[in-house]
C-alpha cells in the first residue's frame, strides 16, 4: 500500500444511545485505531445537534492523548471563523506540550453548524477579520519563539518544544493557495465535495506550489460482502440546498433543510438529494479504488470519513479497512462497547 490512511470520527450518536456512549465509543475507536496501525486519529467540530457530539475537539484531543500511545492526534478541523486565533494557538500549543510530536491542528473555515449556532458561537465578538488574515494570526502565534521577559512580550503560552502540525482543510484553489503561502499542510476534502474535475484542478495546483504531502479526505464503507456495504451506503443522506438569498449549504436530512431554512431566514429556493460520493463494498474493492485514486491524483494519504452511526459496523468497517483479522466474534465488540 503505498498511502497511508488516517480516520476523522463525529461521535455519531447511535440509535437509542446517549452522546457519552457516543464520546466513550469515540475513545475506543482511537485505541483500535492505533493497534491497526492508522497514522492519525481526527476530530470534527459540530455544534448544536443531538446526531453528533463532538463541539469541542480540543477537549477531546487530551482526553485521547491521555489514553493512547503513539498515534497522531488533532481535528479534523477548529472552525476557526467563530473563535480568537490567539485562543485556538494557545489551546493547541498546550495540546502540543501535553503530546510532543503527537498533535494535529487542523482548521476549516465551514460554521459546523445551523445559523442558529454560528449566531451564539460569535456573539458579542467584534473582530470582522477575513478568514485569511485569521488563519495568518494564528499561524503568527503558533511561530513565534518562547520569549525571555513574558510580561513584557505576548505570547501563546506555553510555547512547546515541537508544535502542532498544522493543516487547511479546504476544496477551492483559494484554500489550497492560502495554505501554501502559509507554508501549511492542505487537506482536500473531497468527502464534501467529490467533483473529481475540481479535485484534479485544486490538487495539480497544490503539488505544483508546495512540496508537502497530498492528503485527501474522502468518505469511506466497507463490509465484509458488497451487498451489507450498499446497505450501509443507502443509509446515508445528502441534500443540496440553495436559499432565496443565494445561500447554498449540503446537509443531510430534509428537516435539516427546513431548519436552516428558517434560521437563516430565507426560504427554500431548490432541494435535491445528491448522490454521496464515497466508496463502498469489500476492503479489496475499497482499497482498490483508493489505489487508483492515488495513482491518478498522487495522493500520499487518505482521512477516512465514515459515515455509519451504529457503533459496531463503523469498528467492522474500520478494522476491515486496515486488514486485521478478527479475533473475536461481533458480539464480543458489542460486549465491550457496552463495558465502555
Amino acid at each position: 500500500m503505498s498511502y497511508r490512511i488516517s480516520l476523522l470520527d463525529k461521535s455519531p450518536v447511535a440509535k437509542d444511545e446517549t452522546p457519552g456512549d457516543a464520546l466513550k465509543h469515540t475513545l475506543h475507536l482511537a485505541q483500535l485505531a492505533e493497534a491497526w496501525g492508522y497514522h492519525r486519529f481526527w476530530i470534527a467540530e459540530h455544534h448544536n445537534t443531538s446526531r453528533l457530539a463532538s463541539p469541542s475537539p480540543e477537549l477531546l484531543i487530551a482526553w485521547i492523548v491521555g489514553q493512547t500511545q503513539r498515534i497522531r492526534v488533532g481535528s479534523g478541523g477548529v472552525m476557526l471563523q467563530h473563535y480568537s486565533p490567539y485562543k485556538v494557538a494557545e489551546n493547541f500549543n498546550l495540546l502540543a506540550s501535553l503530546a510532543p510530536g503527537r498533535v494535529d491542528l487542523g482548521v476549516g473555515k465551514a460554521p459546523g453548524g445551523l445559523p442558529l449556532s454560528t449566531q451564539a458561537l460569535q456573539r458579542g465578538g467584534q473582530d470582522k477579520a477575513s478568514f485569511a488574515d485569521k488563519l495568518t494570526e494564528l499561524d503568527n502565534w503558533l511561530t513565534l519563539p518562547a520569549a525571555p521577559d513574558e510580561e513584557e512580550t505576548l505570547r501563546a503560552t506555553p510555547v512547546p518544544a515541537r508544535g502542532a502540525d498544522r493543516f487547511l482543510l479546504g476544496a477551492s484553489l483559494e484554500s489550497a493557495a492560502l495554505a501554501v503561502s502559509l507554508d501549511w499542510n492542505f487537506v482536500y476534502a473531497a468527502h464534501l465535495n467529490g467533483d473529481k474535475n475540481l479535485m484534479r484542478q485544486v490538487l495539480t495546483a497544490w503539488s505544483s506550489k508546495s512540496q508537502r504531502d497530498t492528503v485527501v479526505a474522502v468518505q469511506v464503507i466497507v463490509a465484509a460482502d458488497e451487498e451489507k456495504a450498499a446497505e450501509l451506503a443507502s443509509q446515508v443522506e445528502i441534500w443540496s440546498v440553495e436559499l432565496e438569498n443565494s445561500q447554498r449549504v449540503s446537509v443531510a436530512s430534509v428537516a435539516q433543510a427546513h431548519a436552516f431554512s428558517r434560521q437563516a431566514g430565507s426560504a427554500i429556493k431548490r432541494i435535491e438529494r445528491r448522490e454521496p460520493s464515497l466508496l463502498k463494498g469489500t476492503a479489496q474493492t475499497v482499497h482498490a479504488g483508493l489505489a487508483a485514486l492515488s495513482q491518478e491524483f498522487g495522493i500520499d494519504e487518505f482521512i477516512i470519513d465514515t459515515p455509519i452511526t451504529d457503533p459496531i459496523a463503523r469498528l467492522q468497517s474500520l478494522r476491515l479497512l486496515a486488514g486485521v483479522e478478527q479475533t473475536k466474534p461481533v458480539s464480543d465488540f458489542a460486549a465491550e462497547h457496552e463495558a465502555w
